[in-house]
């Protein structure tokens, strides 16, 4: 997921840099943004086993046939940044028609920014109630956008169906419950949390022994704690900012912990530098008992 973030902050930013460019040039935006991403996703994207380019169908070209074992599993329709796919049915259509006329299930219109996944066809259905999935990268958030853009990856295609109706379902769910007045953190925390013995650092007592540490990144991660103890969480969470601190500032989180190490604290003076840690580093840690 990290290769594909990042292709997507950088399509994001060429996309702000040279709108004009893309608005006006179907190529620039095939080559600097739609084969940026489909290569984070792990296609080969100049490999012609797995992509092929300009796919003849009996109405037309397809930008890209997309290969999985050996058989086109499905169409790619490349637009220009200027194209309103969202409101501009044309593009849809045609892909739909390419799809259905060449038996091929799925089909994915981008211009680059916007991204509609289809299903071709299906019995009794209108092409619009055939939409799987539908992302934007202009207007929303960055982890909701790599989250959806993932399932079109080259390992999770074939579940595409299955798994864009799975998160279908939690938006729907999570949407619904936010309307009714459920608090968000309550409800990732809901989500995300395993545990019934998970408490808030501000929760923790001195005379708690805390079995296991996390700390919350995309979800509640589990830190290995050395001592079954608050001192053992402190040094667990110093552990874990040495590792994602900057090349620069490592040596010296390092040296706290070395330091650390060494010293004989009350658990309350333990606690009181693991809350300030929380509320200066912006943290949010918790503790099963």
């Amino acid at each position: 997921m990290e290769v594909l973030r990042s292709a997507v902050l950088r399509v994001s930013r060429r996309i702000r840099a040279h709108r004009e460019l893309y608005e006006k040039n179907e190529e620039a935006v095939k080559q600097h943004l739609i084969g940026e991403i489909f290569q984070a996703l792990g296609w080969d994207w100049n490999n012609p086993e797995e992509v092929r380019p300009e796919e003849r169908t009996e109405d037309g070209r397809a930008d890209y046939a997309l290969i999985l074992n050996g058989s086109v599993f499905a169409f790619v329709e490349a637009k220009n940044l200027g194209v309103n796919i969202l409101r501009n049915g044309g593009p849809l259509r045609q892909l739909g028609r390419y799809c259905f006329n060449a038996g091929v299930r799925y089909g994915i219109l981008t211009n680059g920014a916007v991204w509609i996944v289809i299903k071709a066809f299906e019995e009794g259905s209108r092409l619009d109630d055939r939409v799987l999935l539908k992302v934007n990268l202009k207007t929303e958030p960055l982890e909701r956008t790599v989250l959806k853009l993932s399932l079109l990856s080259k390992d999770r295609m074939f579940e595409i169906e299955r798994l864009s109706s799975l998160l279908k379902v939690l938006e729907l769910s999570f949407s619904g419950l936010r309307k009714e007045g459920y608090p968000e953190e309550a409800l990732l925390n809901y989500l995300t949390v395993n545990s019934s013995n998970l408490l808030p650092l501000d929760e923790l007592s001195e005379e708690d022994v805390p079995r296991a540490a996390y700390i919350y990144e995309d979800g509640w991660k589990l830190l290995p704690l050395q001592e079954q103890s608050v001192r053992g969480v402190l040094l667990a969470v110093l552990l874990y900012m040495e590792r994602k601190a900057p090349e620069q500032e490592r040596s010296e989180v390092r040296r706290a912990y070395e330091h650390l190490k060494t010293l004989s604290l009350p658990p309350a003076k333990v606690l009181e530098v693991l809350r300030k840690l929380e509320e200066e580093e912006k943290l949010r840690i918790s503790v099963e008992l």
